[in-house]
């Protein structure tokens, strides 16, 4: 028979820390604990697999369960020697949810559970405190009555409320044994007038209620989001741990706290947290009452009055401190810990790995190893790689107020303020008097580049987590928030809406990328500062990485950022881009209008010492390193204006036939360009175009190649290659071209040609292409687009249905699909691996900063990931993680 209740308490536990899949982090270790010998109140977990029978099977309970439950409430009773409903030595509970992850306040408690109208005078005479007694009965109706019964918590607060008005008291304690009695009646009002029926009475009816409420809870909006937010399968489910209540409310020798064994925000090694003296645990995190520091040291570093716990309890708090103290030795790791001390005697309530900040989680981990706690390739597993994000960009003052005015899907993390302005070319102008802009757009395009360049962030009221302005803005590591829903832009008024309120160009906002929201006005910053802590652990990371790291970056600002976080070359330089620019974007319009091949060239004369000029700065920029360039990708009717009015206005300007222009924006119009003549069909159809490309690209290596102390390495790479007929036309080409500049120069340089994978005919036939190809970069962009059949740009009106609905675990332009896409890839890698041996493989899409994407390119063994410059070093540990994850696989296999 399946066991669904493991048991702790009285110095022995069914389970144990390891078993946090099954019990939940916090019954593994309370069970842990237990087994220790530590002063764990005795209870039982109810485990995370009756949580996935109950949503699997009609909200019901396994058969055994009651039974189970049963017996465990019995083992307690025998421990603490009370009975749980007996009206004069009543047994009281806490229900607490306990996910395998850690989800702080995501899901539901309920404490003092057992009490009713009789258990309550029972609880009164055997306490000897009939305020103590009614204060927790309270307690008990709220809790219940919001977490179980629907109430709203509002209801229960303005009745108390009146009561201390009435009173003339501001705090709870002031209230006596006969104020809760009214209160608790007034409760118990309240709860019948809103449901129609009274408040459950039968201790064992408000057990199962609240067990069903906590596994419920795990499905509710915050507890979906924050898994969301943390990647934290929806399959794993919740445990329930029934626990004998401690109290912390039963006078001056009584209190309830929280610690962290180091300060969760520095990391700094000194004992960190809060506690209230009379009273239970939501009175700390309420703000009704303004806790207390838990050491001398932390009351007089807060200028406080209130005596710590150390001055007032310094008995109980000696005891905590070694308490504490064993808990991180045993743990290896800074623990986050919940206590109550029940007249003078201390109880561990919980004990678990604490959340910290970036900055925190860098130094503990090195200081632990330092310590010599644990290893250095433990302190490379230790830190989160996404949570570095945190020092790479300018974050919000936490302390600063909040006006939050508008919200939508977290793009580009870091945060920024500036004025209001709706078109690119304003954002420049604005930009070049020394003015901070915030770009504001429906959704963004290539034309756009410039204007985002010059903002210092962007939001746009269409597309998801991985549409342009958000590739854009994470590789030029602006802040961004995209798919603001509720933003209604006017353009030609200057203004956008939302919440009810207009927003005008040249008005101030800010906006925090990392939490998708719009903020009124200026908020003061944080500027990231990279520690020596961040460096420490990133040259402990390089010595275990296998994967290479490298950025996509197409400007010397990007090339450079890239280079300081520590690339290894450029894994994608999108040369549109560059066309974009005000000083080369009439030679291209010139060049979309010529008649024949002869003014295409003509044109191309022109691009080409400005394309040659970038390439020398960022073969500077990476010399001795790869740098990936990628030929002409977007079809050409981006480079020119859609309206005629916009038509018009460049034909006067320029001095452009208009009538031309527009029959030209015809013929270029497309159905469905993303799958137009775009690509290396550009290529094939006006081949100057990519012969200009690679003259430049190997033109200018070559002038580097004389300046710099290392040769750049040039990789030319074309796209969405299909055919293994076009990839050999394209390499002909492009080494016809190369010999050409050779011999011009009487030099050479080397190079590599190859392909982006970004369809799925080309990753089926990856052979093919590979007897060609020098090298495959995987665009999982578009692969993801094209093998989904999903618009990335458009996916956001439906992707959030798709995961709230299950169909998506996450959205796939953010996390890998590894079972279609990841197919691809992996029979792309084989096949081209068997054609080509020793062909170089990596990934340059939006995936190549991900850290899940970034294990499945360790295990798929590519060469290299490229991601973002600012996602660099997130890369850099992830690759670490992924490569000490699979070396711990292959010791595993070995010892089977």
């Amino acid at each position: 028979m399946t066991q669904w209740v493991y048991g702790f308490g009285g110095g022995s536990a069914d389970g144990d820390a390891s078993m946090k899949n099954l019990l939940g982090g916090k019954g593994a270790n309370l069970a842990e604990m237990s087994s220790l010998g530590l002063p764990v109140p005795p209870g039982f977990t109810i485990t995370t697999e009756a949580c996935v029978h109950y949503f699997s099977n009609g909200q019901s309970y396994p058969d055994a369960l009651t039974a189970q439950v049963a017996a465990g409430l019995k083992k307690v009773e025998a421990v603490v020697g009370k009975t749980f409903g007996d009206a004069s030595n009543p047994l009281l509970v806490s229900v607490r949810s306990g996910a395998r992850a850690s989800m702080p306040g995501m899901m539901d408690t309920v404490l003092n559970l057992g009490l009713n109208d009789q258990t309550v005078e029972g609880l009164a005479a055997l306490s000897g405190d009939r305020r103590f007694a009614f204060d927790s009965y309270r307690r008990f109706i709220t809790m219940y009555s919001s977490v179980v019964l629907g109430l709203s918590h509002d209801d229960f607060e303005e009745v108390l409320d009146d009561h201390k008005e009435r009173l003339g008291v501001t705090i709870d304690t002031d209230l006596t044994a006969r104020d809760w009695e009214k209160v608790v009646a007034d409760y118990k009002a309240v709860v019948e007038d809103r449901l129609g029926q009274p408040f459950p009475q039968d201790p064992n009816d408000q057990l199962w209620g609240a067990v069903s409420a906590v596994f419920a809870s795990w499905m509710n909006d915050r507890a979906k989001f924050y898994r969301r937010m943390h990647d934290i399968p929806e399959s794993w489910g919740t445990a329930v741990n029934v626990q004998s209540m401690v109290f912390g409310n039963m006078g001056d020798t009584s209190a309830t706290g929280v610690a962290f064994t180091r300060n969760p925000s520095t990391g700094e090694a000194k004992l960190y947290g809060e506690f209230l003296i009379n009273a239970q645990g939501e009175d700390v995190v309420a703000g009704i009452r303004t806790p207390q520091s838990l050491t001398r040291a932390g009351r007089e570093e807060m200028s406080e009055s209130a005596p710590s716990m150390e001055e007032a309890m310094p008995v109980v708090f000696a005891e905590f401190v070694d308490v504490v103290g064993r808990l991180e030795s045993h743990y290896r790791d800074m623990q986050d810990i919940e206590f109550t001390v029940e007249q003078g005697r201390l109880w561990m309530l919980q004990t678990r790995n604490g959340k910290r900040t970036a900055r925190s989680a860098l130094k503990i981990a090195v200081d632990l190893a330092a310590e010599g706690v644990i290893s250095q390739e433990e302190a490379v597993s230790r830190v989160e790689p996404s949570a570095l994000d945190q020092l790479l960009h300018p974050t919000l003052d936490p302390n600063a107020t909040r006006t939050v005015v508008a919200a939508g899907l977290p793009a580009s993390p870091g945060a920024a303020t500036g004025k209001i302005v709706f078109d690119a070319d304003e954002a420049e102008r604005l930009n070049q008097l020394g003015d901070a802009v915030i770009l504001v757009r429906e959704e963004t395009s290539p034309e756009d580049i410039h204007g985002m360049h010059a903002a210092r962030g962007i939001l746009t009221a269409r597309g998801g987590m991985t549409s342009h302005a958000a590739v854009v803005a994470r590789g030029m590591g602006r802040p961004c928030v995209c798919g603001i829903n509720e933003l209604s832009i006017d353009d030609k008024a200057g203004t956008f809406t939302a919440r009810g309120r207009v927003f005008r160009a040249g008005e101030i906002i800010t906006i925090d990328g990392s939490r998708g929201e719009v903020l009124d006005g200026s908020v003061a910053m944080i500027e990231p500062e990279l520690t020596g802590d961040f460096q420490t652990l990133m040259a402990w990371a390089d010595k275990v990485r296998r994967l290479r790291v490298r950025a996509n970056a197409e400007t010397p600002l990007d090339a450079k950022t890239a280079r300081g976080f520590g690339a290894e070359g450029i894994g994608l330089c999108r040369t549109e881009h560059m066309f974009f620019d005000d000083a080369r974007i009439a030679a291209v319009r010139e060049m979309i209008l010529a008649d024949d091949e002869a003014g295409r060239r003509a044109a191309l004369a022109k691009i080409a010492p400005f394309q040659k000029a970038d390439f020398v700065e960022l073969f500077t920029i990476m010399a001795g390193l790869p740098v990936t360039v990628r030929l002409l990708d977007p079809p050409l009717h981006e480079f020119i204006p859609h309206t005629d009015a916009e038509i018009d206005a460049l034909a006067v300007t320029q001095g452009l036939d208009a009538a031309k222009l527009k029959r030209r924006a015809k013929e270029l119009h497309e159905t469905n360009p993303m799958l137009g003549h775009r690509g290396c069909r550009l290529g094939v159809a006006y081949p100057e175009i990519y012969e200009m490309q690679v003259r430049a690209i190997l033109e200018a290596a070559l002038e580097v190649k004389q300046t710099a102390a290392e040769a750049p390495i040039p990789e030319i790479m074309h796209p969405l290659v299909a055919l293994g007929l076009e990839m050999k036309y394209l390499r002909e080409l492009t080494d016809r071209t190369a010999e050409a500049v050779f011999a011009e120069a009487d030099d050479r340089v080397d190079y590599l040609v190859g392909t982006m994978i970004e369809l799925p005919r080309a990753a089926l036939r990856a052979a093919d292409l590979a007897e060609y190809a020098e090298f495959f970069s995987f665009g999982t962009n578009d692969l993801t687009q094209t093998t989904f059949g999903i618009s990335r740009d458009d996916s956001g009106r439906f992707l959030q249905a798709y995961m709230d609905k299950g169909i998506f675990e996450t959205d796939p332009f953010v996390r890998l699909d590894q079972e279609g896409v990841g197919d691809l890839i992996r029979i792309a890698a084989e096949r081209g691996g068997a054609a080509r041996p020793g062909i170089k493989m990596g990934i340059c899409g939006e995936h190549g900063g991900d850290p899940a994407s970034i294990a499945f390119c360790e295990e798929v063994g590519l060469d290299y990931v490229s991601c973002s410059p600012y996602r660099v070093p997130i890369a850099r540990l992830a690759a670490a993680q992924a490569a000490l994850h699979a070396r711990a696989g292959t010791e595993r296999e070995k010892d089977r």
